[in-house]
This record gives structure tokens, sequence and C-alpha cells, in this order.
């Protein structure tokens, strides 16, 4: 199982992340305190890892669910479960990614 932890920002809403994996299929469970990943959640239950990995043949599942349910285009949480399925899938190592933003 990978799990991911994802804080969304300024919105203040926090999203967890569990994958495994069988076959190749990988099944994500989604727990956040925001609506819209919620409703997000209950569409994408499960994914082809290696259809999740690229986006030059395909937009990936998990970014098209992005678009129809994030209302923020800058929202992490889809790329965060990006990250989990890879790790799940042995396609990517568990490491984390921050993003820093600030304004002189």
């Amino acid at each position: 199982m990978a799990k991911a932890e994802i804080f969304a920002g300024v919105c203040g809403f926090y999203t967890r992340v569990e994958t495994t994996s069988a076959d190749d299929t990988v099944t994500i469970k989604v727990e956040s305190d925001c609506a819209a990943i919620m409703k997000m959640a209950q569409e994408l239950t499960e994914v082809n890892p290696f259809k999740e990995i690229s986006s030059r043949r395909a937009v990936p599942a998990t970014l098209q669910a992005g678009l129809k349910y994030c209302t923020h285009a800058a929202c992490p949480v889809p790329v965060g479960i990006i990250k989990a399925i890879e790790v799940e899938a042995g396609l990517a190592l568990p490491a984390d990614a921050h993003i820093k933003v600030s304004k002189e």
C-alpha cells in the first residue's frame, strides 16, 4: 500500500490517499475535507497505472477527474494521487514533493 497526505494550501483542506495494486490495476481510496475532491473520489476508484504516468498518448484519468471536479486549477491533489499510484505500482520511489510559494 502506498499513501499520500496532501495539504492543498490556502483552502486549508487535507486529503489522504491510499492505493493498493493487483495485476495492472491500482485501487484508490480518498478521504478529504474538500467536497469537490470527495466527488472526484467517487468516480476515480481504480486506474491502470501505466496510463497515469504519461500524458503523451492521452490525459491520465486522474487529471481528467481533476479537471471535472476540482474548483481550482492549481489544486495539487490530482498530482498527489498520481504520485501515490506511481509508488504503489513500483513506477517511482516514495519521495516527498514540495511547492514553496512566496511573494516579495
